[in-house]
């Protein structure tokens, strides 16, 4: 359920905000709002610093625990990681910028950049360069062009003239301007310094837990500045508002009082603004996790769906699923699980209890356990199948479509009556009447599809429903005027609950395709044979890697 909310205004002495807002932390009950934007510095600040925590965290070599506990304030620490990172940033930069250097030698050889300037001073001027087999088909005769070497297809060619202007119309790989072993010296140098910069860290990481408590001591800090940056300022008076629960407004109260606060408890004036608390029994709250995953939470003024998600779920899922073994097999997972990892999320593991449960109950009165038909036959699973749900008796389909557009129907009719309970209005009587429409749609997709005739009062159903749905959804003075309203969507609006009550065969045509995929697959386990050690072999396999792909389909 959706937890009442009440609305809060609180004024204190503008002096004593910080104390106000730290005993209102201490309560734990009020979600507040901001009531002016006022940017604030500290705010920027302690960002800032949170970010740097979070990037130092994050870094490999604080991983490991080694290192004494250094007595430097976190301020310190921080301001000496951040300077050791960006020293490292530094020294791997100008190592790639040398280590570029490094590989030209390594294509060239060790050529003095003195020598070959020495030689331009004489007036010989080399250039080299890097081209393919279809570069060296254009270079002129004439010119004076030594191959001195290849790689990888590329040939390195030296170009030696006595002009400073001819050159070839090919890329060039520019001599550096240094010495071979002044680039090997610096390469060394690099790397001696950067495995003091990474062993300074190292001696940093048994820091770790000083840090991330500080991040946590800085994430409340930062809760109270921006609490204080949306807080109203009215002279020597400050303010703000916020939302708590119903039951918890006398807490705030009795703690305004002893602290001489002036207070305003009211009910919300704008339900878009309050923050929505649910609060489930026990049993339901195991939806959480699926709606966490799917960052679906209802607003103020809609309506919790979790205990009926949850049944709808738990029915969809098994009859989907459709295969006891598949069942028994998450529910086996399930148990490894709780087993294996002590801090696993309990309301995910007894929501997969849940629908690993119903899916075997669906599929014990289905008969169906690895699409094995031998395994159905047994007697102590056999007493619970019913013959119209039975999978392999081949006449189970009708009767399973026919179930399926039930409980379409049951799961539609419930979603407009949640609907009719939350309008305040004569309008929620059109709800009703989209129920009775329902009930005519459903008897008339059993009669297309399953060619089942409909009952006599099918047609009374319809414009019983429909005289309602005209009357009261746009009800208002001029009764007419509101049915030409609803009139013009209403034909388009009964098609498409035609269409949504038939897309729940697929309830049925899901669940039915597993069936045969996984029978399909026995029957090519038991032809590849299984009367010799071989053939046992690439039955089981084939049955393995059948059912993994069925589960995983």
């Amino acid at each position: 359920m959706i937890v009442p909310m009440k609305k809060v205004t609180l004024f204190f002495s503008a002096r004593y905000h910080d104390q106000a807002l730290l005993r209102l932390r201490e309560l734990g009950v009020l979600h507040i709002q901001d009531v002016e934007q006022r940017a604030s510095d500290d705010i920027q600040q302690i960002e800032t610093t949170l970010e740097n925590i979070d990037r130092i965290l994050k870094q490999p070599e604080l991983q490991q625990d080694t290192g004494q506990l250094s007595e430097e304030s976190p301020e310190r620490i921080i301001e000496k990681t951040l300077g050791l990172l960006q020293q490292k940033d530094n020294i791997q930069r100008k190592l790639r910028e040398f280590q570029e250097i490094s590989d030209w030698f390594e294509r060239w050889g060790d050529i003095s950049y003195d020598s070959v300037q020495a030689l331009k001073e004489a007036g010989v001027y080399i250039r080299l360069y890097l081209t393919d087999k279809r570069g060296l088909a254009r270079i002129p005769d004439e010119m004076q062009v030594i191959v001195a070497g290849t790689s990888d297809n590329i040939a390195h060619l030296a170009l030696i003239s006595q002009s400073e202007d001819e050159q070839l119309d090919l890329r060039q790989d520019i001599i550096p301007q240094t010495e071979p072993a002044y680039v090997r010296s610096k390469i060394t140098q690099l790397k001696r310094e950067h495995d003091d910069v990474i062993n300074q860290l190292g001696s940093i990481a048994a820091c770790r837990d000083l840090l991330k408590d500080h991040s946590i001591k800085l994430g409340k800090a930062l809760e109270i500045s921006r609490v204080k940056a949306g807080m109203g300022d009215a002279g020597d008076i400050s303010y703000l508002q916020g939302f708590c629960p119903d039951e918890a407004a006398q807490s705030v109260q009795r703690m305004a009082d002893s602290n001489g606060w002036g207070y305003i408890v009211e009910e919300p004036d704008d339900p878009s603004q309050v923050p929505t608390l649910t609060k489930n029994p026990r049993p339901i709250r195991m939806v959480n996790p699926l709606f966490k995953f799917m960052s679906t939470l209802p607003g103020y003024d809609e309506i919790d769906v979790s205990m009926i998600f949850l049944a709808f779920l738990s029915v969809f899922f098994a009859i989907i699923i459709g295969d006891g073994g598949y069942g028994l097999v998450f529910m086996l997972l399930t148990i490894c699980m709780r087993i294996k990892f002590k801090k696993v999320n309990r309301e995910f593991t007894n929501l997969m209890f849940l629908l690993s449960g119903t899916t075997l109950v669906w599929c014990l009165i289905t008969g169906t356990w690895f699409g094995s038909q031998t395994l159905t036959e047994l007697p102590y699973l056999r007493i619970f199948v019913i013959d119209k749900l039975d999978n392999f008796s081949g006449e189970s389909g009708p009767f399973v479509m026919q179930l399926s557009f039930i409980i379409g129907t049951i799961h539609l009719c419930i979603a407009h009556l949640m609907g009719a309970s939350k309008k305040q209005d004569i309008t929620s009587l059109a709800e009703i009447g989209w129920v009775i429409v329902l009930w005519f749609v459903f008897f008339l997709a059993k009669k297309l599809v399953l060619d089942i005739d409909m009952p006599g009062y099918a047609m009374t159903l319809l414009w019983a429903g429909l005289a309602i749905i005209l009357v009261f959804a746009n009800f208002q003075r001029n009764v007419f005027k509101g049915i030409l309203i609803t009139l013009s969507n209403l034909p388009l609006s009964v098609i498409n609950s035609f269409s949504d009550i038939v897309s729940y065969i697929r309830l049925f045509a899901v669940g039915f395709a597993g069936f045969i995929v996984s029978s399909s697959f026995n029957a090519m386990a038991v032809g590849a044979g299984v009367d010799s050690i071989i053939g046992g072999i690439i039955a089981a396999l084939i049955m393995f890697v059948g059912h993994s792909l069925n589960i995983a389909l």
